[in-house]
């Protein structure tokens, strides 16, 4: 099964896939609204906005297992993205990233290592899965900002 497959589920409990955007790259982030890291929204969002039309989908996974910094309701969190970051990329329902409960999605993003060579576990909120059209998977730490070098040559390397 690929990634593009693996179910998922909307904010508003609707099963769905990644498929939707199986031709374009895909920037996996969990994110909190609580989180020290939350500003890291407005360059997510800058990505959409200015790499979108070229064929990257940023999709924010909202996640509640980082010191609780995710605590709201699906509304509450599409509310605040909203109207605080003015967040126009998709999200999905909240979801555990590490431990017993891992998604499906996690479990397989998890797999991939690092600029450094380490896999394992999401170390906290915002951490970045660049996803391409055939698969392949770049991750990037919490502390990378979004439109830090590294990541925008990335993006850039997938478009069209």
């Amino acid at each position: 099964m690929s990634l593009y497959d693996i179910p998922l589920t909307s904010p508003a409990g609707e099963p769905v896939t990644l498929a939707d955007f199986r031709d374009r790259a895909v920037l996996v982030v969990n994110v909190a609204s609580k989180c020290g890291l939350t500003p890291q929204y407005e360059g997510l969002e800058r990505l959409q906005k200015t790499y979108g039309g070229r064929g990257l989908t940023v999709v924010g996974v909202p996640c509640n297992q980082f010191l609780g910094q995710e605590p709201g309701t699906a509304e509450e969190i599409a509310e605040f993205c909203s109207a605080t970051y003015g967040v126009t990329f998709p999200l999905l329902a909240k979801t555990e990233v590490n431990g017993d409960g891992r998604h499906p999605l996690y479990a397989e993003l998890t797999k991939v290592a690092d600029a450094s060579g380490e896999a394992g576990d999401v170390q906290w909120n915002f951490e970045k899965f660049l996803i391409s059209a055939d698969g392949g998977v770049t991750r990037f730490r919490p502390r990378t900002e979004p439109e830090a070098p590294e990541v925008v040559a990335a993006i850039e390397a997938l478009l069209v």
